[in-house]
Parts: C-alpha cells; sequence; structure tokens
C-alpha cells in the first residue's frame, strides 16, 4: 500500500507499507501503469526504477513533478508486485477532479 511521496529534483520517491523487502515485476522489462505531472496537472508515462523497498518515478519532460497516478483508470492490467507477492494497489497522490465524462468514438 502507498504511504507517502518525497520529491527531489525531477524525481517522485515514493514509500510503501508492507513491502519490506521490496518489489518485483511478474512479466515484463519495465512496471506499467505508473504516470506523473508537474503543476500543469497534464499526466505522462512514467520510467519507474525499483530501489530496495521504495519506486523512483520520472518523467524526462517533467522537471518538478508534484503527482504520481498508478493503476489510475478501469482497464490497467499492472506488473508489480511486492517480493512477497501482493500486488501493489492503485494509488493517487493528488486531490485533483477527475473528468468522468464518456468519451464518444
Amino acid at each position: 500500500m502507498f504511504s507517502k511521496m518525497e520529491v527531489k529534483k525531477d524525481k517522485a520517491y515514493l514509500y510503501f507499507d508492507y513491502a519490506p523487502n521490496g518489489f518485483m515485476l511478474n512479466s515484463g522489462k519495465a512496471a506499467t501503469e505508473f504516470f506523473i505531472a508537474g503543476t500543469d496537472k497534464e499526466f505522462l508515462p512514467a520510467t519507474v526504477k525499483i530501489e530496495k523497498d521504495r519506486l523512483i518515478v520520472n518523467n524526462p519532460k517533467i522537471k518538478e513533478p508534484v503527482a504520481v497516478r498508478f493503476s489510475f483508470s478501469n482497464t490497467a492490467v499492472s506488473n508489480i508486485f511486492s517480493k512477497e507477492g501482493l500486488p501493489v494497489a492503485p494509488f493517487r497522490t493528488d486531490d485533483w477532479p477527475v473528468n468522468t465524462e464518456k468519451v464518444n468514438p
């Protein structure tokens, strides 16, 4: 479960409860479903680095991150788990309004 976020320069450091041994990917070479935003509130896909019991999230286009969202959609399929085998629960670090209007194709 997400616990807190710290921002250092252009990276967001994410800390979690119940992952004392760190994280692992169950498929693929990179964590999926992470998005990061700056003060403009525009979310972009994030690169994730696993570092023991925390995740470091960034996108080179965002110089001052202020929010991270993980698995924040109806169709998200994540591939990151604690080493104990528990999936990381969906979360968001912001409280910005979310547009829930249907999009017609």
